[in-house]
């Protein structure tokens, strides 16, 4: 029987802010067992983007990402983001280790080509992401045995090409893939941990929160535009993940981080 892992996605809303990002290690170094903490910190990008005037652009939820922003992306999530989740986590006695996709050669993935987007006006348009990864292949085995050896992988959003480019990968995505290639090992629940308490009927009401969605549901609510946004690509990585043998996907404050509460992809 295979041992449960705990992969959390924690997102840029609570990176940023200091009294959440607290909390949310805390809960995650009482957390039991083997687990994985993969995050983002796109809004921390966009403000040290703005501070360096550049131009962020975002299109159905994904960021547009040219060389400038490569380099302000490299610095925020590899850098500022990572290492200070990581030097929290020692303080609480979790020994973490950062990691972006380039390190060790975790996570490869290929530059996304130009493709077909469905724009907040209904039409649709292709568009060139830039230097934006989809991710090819994880290395389970690697990851696997830094757990087994008592260490916590902290993930940050960046891969690489094999041909020397660091490509953005969504951080979703990456949560997703991991987990799915983690499956082979472990029996893996992932949790997807934002600002909200789960995915809401109505954005401005807290108390909306669907508890259970499946894929037709699912359709519904993006064609709805319940779903929206950023939202999208994160229910859409957690179809994904269900689909490659994780075993269950929740959406969920970050103080929640034990899924009791919240949105449960089924």
């Amino acid at each position: 029987m295979k041992e449960t892992l705990n992969i959390i996605k924690v997102g840029g809303g609570v990176v940023e802010d200091a009294a959440s990002l607290t909390s949310l290690l805390s809960q995650f170094a009482a957390m039991q067992g083997r687990k994985v903490l993969v995050h983002g910190g796109g809004r921390l990008a966009t403000a040290m983007a703005t501070s360096l005037g550049i131009e962020s652009r975002m299109v159905g939820g994904r960021r547009i990402t040219d060389e400038k922003m490569l380099k302000v992306v490299t610095m925020v999530y590899g850098g500022l983001v990572n290492k200070n989740i990581v030097a929290g986590l020692q303080t609480k006695g979790v020994k973490a280790v950062g990691l972006t996709g380039v390190d060790g050669d975790v996570i490869r993935s290929h530059k996304r080509p130009p493709k077909r987007v469905k724009m907040d006006d209904g039409t649709e348009q292709m568009v060139d992401f830039g230097f934006v990864g989809d991710v090819d292949k994880v290395d389970a085995q690697f990851l696997a045995s830094l757990i087994e050896g008592g260490i916590v992988p902290v993930i940050a959003p960046l891969t690489h090409d094999g041909e020397g480019h660091i490509l953005n990968t969504n951080a979703d995505t990456i949560a997703s893939s991991v987990a799915q290639a983690l499956s082979e090992h472990y029996e893996v629940t992932l949790t997807f941990c934002f600002e909200k308490a789960g995915v809401l009927r109505d954005a401005n009401d807290d108390n909306s929160v669907i508890p259970f969605i499946d894929e037709q549901e699912a359709g519904k609510l993006i064609a709805e535009g319940v779903i929206a946004g950023g939202m999208i690509p994160k229910i859409e990585n957690a179809f994904d993940a269900i689909h490659k043998g994780v075993r269950q996907v929740i959406i969920t404050h970050s103080n929640n981080i034990d899924g009791s509460r919240g949105t449960t992809i089924k």
